[in-house]
């Protein structure tokens, strides 16, 4: 049986909100589906970017000290591998999630967007349960909580989820068309978390590289949680080179994803 595909708008976010309950329901069933016969749940949200930093902090207090501004390594660190890791999974996700749903794809119609998108709010979730655990961790230290800077904390999140949208949009449709697209994202983001500057300070990159280095969107957003949560301050205006880059990847990963939708049921 061939897929009916029917014709949209490049942006066609009324189809999309129309699917709402589609994309709830998805979203759901792939929480419970990673989870399924696991006996640590949700711990694992927790663990991944605990552990990553467990072992970086061993490397860069004992072994290479590197200056964190006073900031204890184990908090300079989680907070900014929290949001990578939600970045760097969500991504895997999306880059995957119609592949692995081939049978939905070729046979019934609806907004394919519904699958990436869902894997993304899905870990969306994940990012919640860590970012719990960055609380204690500064309540342990007896760092500052609740602070007015805290009131960019959403704008943050935003600007972190357009880049995830468009970067996971385009890596999606292109994994339908060949299937050695997730291996070569995996890689690069493998790459993109050493550009990020995740396990050292701004500070080690020259200045007058800076520039450059934050055409990287995720430093921007690195440093503007860090700026928030840190050192209770605004975002400095690198979350708005950031903002517009993910602007710019929203639009050009959406626009991308609906030209070819009406192809992937015929390559799935």
């Amino acid at each position: 049986t061939q897929a009916v595909v029917m014709p949209m708008d490049a942006f066609a976010f009324k189809e999309l909100h129309l699917h709402r309950e589609l994309l709830a329901a998805w979203t759901v069933r792939t929480v419970r589906a990673r989870y399924k016969q696991s006996v640590l749940g949700g711990l694992w949200a927790i663990l991944q970017p605990a552990a990553t930093v467990a072992i970086f902090t061993v490397i860069f207090t004992l072994f290479i000290p590197i200056d964190t501004a006073n900031v204890p390594y184990v908090l300079f660190a989680y907070s900014a591998m929290a949001p990578w890791t939600f970045f760097s999974t969500a991504i895997t996700d999306m880059v995957d999630a119609l592949t692995v749903n081939m049978n939905l794809v070729s046979k019934i119609y609806f907004p394919r967007e519904v699958l990436p998108i869902a894997a993304m709010l899905a870990r969306l979730l994940d990012f919640a349960i860590a970012a719990s655990v960055l609380l204690i961790i500064m309540l342990f230290y007896g760092w500052p909580i609740l602070a007015a800077s805290w009131v960019y904390l959403p704008l943050i999140v935003t600007v972190q989820l357009a880049l995830i949208l468009g970067v996971g949009l385009i890596g999606a449709a292109c994994n339908v068309f060949y299937r050695d697209v997730k291996h070569l994202f995996a890689l690069g983001l493998q790459i993109w978390l050493y550009a990020t500057p995740i396990v050292y300070p701004i500070t080690v990159v020259p200045e007058h590289l800076r520039w450059l280095y934050f055409l990287n969107p995720m430093a921007g957003i690195i440093e503007a949680y860090r700026a928030v949560l840190l050192q209770q301050q605004a975002p400095a205006s690198t979350l708005v080179i950031a903002a517009i880059i993910a602007a710019f990847m929203l639009a050009a990963g959406y626009l991308f994803f609906k030209r070819v939708e009406a192809q992937f049921a015929d390559l799935v």
